[in-house]
């Protein structure tokens, strides 16, 4: 009686012990699966953050021909790269201001856009001085043809980032004269003869 009594006892013994390690290798599953979770939506968060940007510019009034781009991607240092170009046939061997505009709106000849981008509450200058706008692109020399370009990298900027950074919902603004990074607030930089909104690729 006494070892039948003792079997038992052991036999319940091995199921419980077995029941403990099912359910604490149960419990090491569940968390591996959550860390694994967490990883894979940081990862998907990660990669679909934008990483380039575009703008495509038109002539804001009926009687100026004008077209360009502007292509804006993130580098692997943190930057955003802008490759411009522009041609305006009767603004040819002369040079045009280009600044980003503080909305995306190009109605009214380019008037929708507002002032230049500015952030930071700057003063108006030359890109890269003491002070001046996120937005001061500066001048673009134009060839016989009107054509034009230039590239500049900033960590003024960012697609999709905060407030203060984010070019997405801003304009790309073409003038008719050239920026003398002086005059306040914009630099009598002329009649705005393109425009174009910068959107996520």
């Amino acid at each position: 009686m006494t070892t039948k009594l003792l079997t038992a006892r052991g036999i319940l013994a091995i199921g419980f012990l077995m029941l403990t390690a099912v359910s604490c290798s149960n419990q090491r599953n569940n968390a591996d699966n959550k860390d694994s979770t967490i990883s894979t939506t940081d990862t998907i968060a990660e990669n679909t953050s934008p990483m380039k940007a575009h703008a495509d510019i038109n002539a804001t009034k009926s009687d100026t021909t004008g077209s360009g781009s502007a292509h804006f991607t993130k580098k692997d240092d943190g930057t955003v790269e802008l490759t411009l170009q522009v041609s305006f046939p009767q603004m040819a061997n002369k040079s045009v201001a280009v600044h980003l505009h503080e909305h995306g709106d190009c109605s009214d000849a380019g008037k929708g856009a507002h002032g230049h981008w500015n952030p930071t509450n700057e003063a108006h200058g030359k890109w890269n001085s003491t002070a001046f706008h996120s937005g001061d692109i500066g001048n673009v020399s134009l060839n016989e043809k009107g054509e034009g370009s230039i590239t500049l990298s900033s960590n003024r900027w960012s697609i999709g980032g905060d407030e203060k950074t984010n070019i997405l919902t801003r304009s790309v603004i073409v003038h008719s004269g050239v920026d003398d990074y002086t005059s306040q607030p914009s630099g009598n930089a002329g009649s705005r003869i393109g425009c174009g909104l910068i959107a996520a690729n």
